[in-house]
């Protein structure tokens, strides 16, 4: 049983002066407040002191689920509490981030069980999101690994949550985008690993039937993940790179961080265009020749290859950019992406990241993004006519049964948001009984009204 120092001083209840804010895709600009604590008696106050609250840990939401007129950084509370290396059990502040547990247990033999994109957000966030990751058609979202957490709520009081004890604190707390309170610290489960090392083997599919085709006949690998091409047109739609993989077993476990290129400035915002994402996606397309190769990638190439990048956001220019994802169920997923792949191309808007993911069974979980299905993940800069596109995406999102990803997610209306969402009174109850709906808000909240 080990405890671990904090990488960060904590710092006594501070307030500091209203200024200007952006999230990760640098939209929407807003004035805010921030309020840090070290205590949970200062948090406490804070709560009691203010309305309209939301928890901040590294900035790393696309939208504006984050972002509200006062804000409480909770990244500094960053201890590791206890870590017992047998049963693969770890007890972490709220703002630890995955990157910092990962230099800890990778070399222990333990890897997260459910991981999202990037390693630089907070545990108290991916909880917030109930992330998911490449695995969740076998291992699940986030909420799965997470033993309990702690809350503070509008109250003052610290509630204890988990799957057996204030089960619908928990329910809502996961995927519930901040709005029950403040996380405090988390237990998890961890995986057993004997590598730092992924298997991965890369299929290239020509169209999108081929593209699922090769999802369902690599089902049975734990992860898996497709770039498509999504301004390839005609008998290309669809095209993919997916890549699937699994753990090794050469019991290497020398994992340390890499080097990290970093983006100095915004582009301008004519950088990426029409042209230069086409450009972009050919290249990429082009750099797998085989149908079917294989290789060994470390754990950071495989599950967070956009680190590699500090600051890429940047790239999208000054104006900002919004990643839309959205989710269909598997039995109408071809037919659906067919149709937005279509509309995207014919748009001529095209998204470089643009990604498919495979889905497992939805949770229990009252704001849970992931059913039973596929998602596709697409990154825009703001430009003139992008939300009309989107407009008409989440029209058809709605048409084929799917929902659009809240953590991803900064201007979907409220009507549309609650078609996909069945479970969205049970939340609004929660927040009701509780009285938490004036006390912690985020402008995305206030948009969809929960």
């Amino acid at each position: 049983m080990t405890f671990f120092g904090a990488t960060n001083k904590d710092v006594a209840l501070t307030r500091s002066p209203s200024m200007s804010f952006l999230s990760w895709g640098n939209y929407p600009n807003i004035k805010s407040t921030f309020f840090g604590f070290e205590k949970p008696t200062h948090l406490k106050k804070i709560i009691s002191d203010n309305l309209g609250l939301i928890a901040y840990g590294n900035g790393r939401s696309y939208g504006d689920s984050a972002l509200s007129s006062k804000m409480i950084k909770t990244r500094q509370r960053n201890y590791f509490l206890d870590f017992d290396e047998v049963s693969g059990i770890i007890k972490v502040e709220a703002g630890v981030l995955l990157s910092e547990i990962l230099d800890v247990i990778v070399p222990k033999g333990w890897f997260i069980k459910v991981t999202p994109g990037t390693k630089l957000v907070t545990v108290g966030g991916c909880i917030a999101a109930d992330v998911h990751g490449k695995n969740h058609h076998v291992g699940g979202c986030f909420s799965e690994s997470v033993e309990s957490f702690t809350l503070m709520m509008a109250d003052g009081k610290v509630r204890t949550c988990s799957n057996k004890k204030n089960v619908d604190l928990f329910r809502a707390t996961c995927g519930g985008m901040g709005l029950t309170g403040v996380i405090l610290d988390a237990t998890l489960s961890l995986k057993k690993i004997n590598s730092k090392n992924i298997d991965q083997t890369t299929i290239k599919t020509r169209n999108l039937q081929e593209t699922f085709d090769a999802f369902e006949e690599y089902n049975d690998v734990p992860y898996s993940v497709a770039w498509i091409d999504c301004l390839a047109k005609g008998k290309d739609l669809g095209r993919c790179l997916l890549m699937v993989g699994d753990f090794s077993d050469d019991g290497d476990l020398d994992y340390s961080n890499k080097w990290r290129f970093n983006v100095p400035f915004s582009f301008p915002s004519f950088t990426l265009n029409n042209a230069t994402v086409k450009l972009l996606n050919f290249g990429y397309f082009r750099k797998t020749l085989g149908r079917v190769t294989k290789q060994k990638v470390n754990i950071d190439t495989f599950f967070y290859p956009l680190d590699f990048v500090a600051n890429w956001n940047r790239v999208y220019g000054k104006n900002g950019f919004t990643q839309y994802q959205c989710i269909l169920p598997k039995d109408v997923s071809y037919e659906g992406y067919e149709e937005i792949l279509g509309r995207i191309a014919d748009a001529g808007k095209g998204s470089f990241l643009a990604i498919l993911k495979l889905y497992g069974p939805a949770n229990e979980n009252y704001l849970s993004f992931p059913l039973d299905g596929y998602s596709l993940a697409l990154d825009f800069k703001i430009e003139s006519g992008l939300f009309e596109l989107l407009d008409d995406l989440d029209q058809i999102v709605v048409k084929y049964g799917g929902r659009v990803y809240l953590a991803k997610d900064v201007r979907i209306s409220k009507e549309l948001f609650e078609k996909g969402y069945p479970m969205i009174e049970k939340f609004r109850a929660l927040r009701k009984k509780y009285n938490l709906e004036d006390r912690f808000s985020s402008l995305q909240s206030k948009r969809v009204g929960i």
